[in-house]
């Protein structure tokens, strides 16, 4: 993996590096399986290193986690979604596997300033996520 890579390099899909979010929750322990359900239900988790037209391994689907219940609830959610999928209680995904990872978080390199609020930046620049189910299915 290369530490500190430039844009460039993450493009590459070979620097070992994927595009994420960072978020610092308040209550942790509250919300986030709710964060989690709704990283779910807004982008596409069965589409393996893809989103929408970005295709490569920086765009792969992954949940970095703070501390070991943090995984425990992300793999739980990944895990009902899953299910979901199985008994077609979800329908609006290119695929049916849930092919998300979730790993503990070991570093974060934040991107370049320039590539800060990308839609803000650019109000019609390419977006794929969008709620795609608004109801987390009941898979009980």
């Amino acid at each position: 993996m290369i530490r500190n890579p430039t844009y460039q390099q993450v493009c590459t899909g070979t620097s070992g590096h994927v595009e994420v979010l960072l978020v610092e929750l308040n209550n942790p322990e509250q919300h986030f399986e709710e964060l989690i359900r709704f990283f779910f239900q807004f982008h596409d988790p069965t589409t393996k290193n893809r989103q929408g037209n970005d295709v490569g391994f920086q765009y792969a689907s992954y949940i970095f986690c703070g501390d070991d219940q943090q995984v425990k609830i992300a793999q739980h959610v990944r895990d009902d979604l899953q299910m979901a999928l199985e008994k077609n209680a979800v329908r609006a995904f290119a695929g049916n596997e849930v092919t998300t990872l979730v790993s503990p978080l070991k570093e974060f390199t934040p991107a370049q300033e320039e590539h800060q609020q990308y839609l803000e930046r650019n109000p019609n620049g390419y977006c794929n996520h969008r709620i795609r189910f608004k109801q987390w299915p009941n898979t009980k």
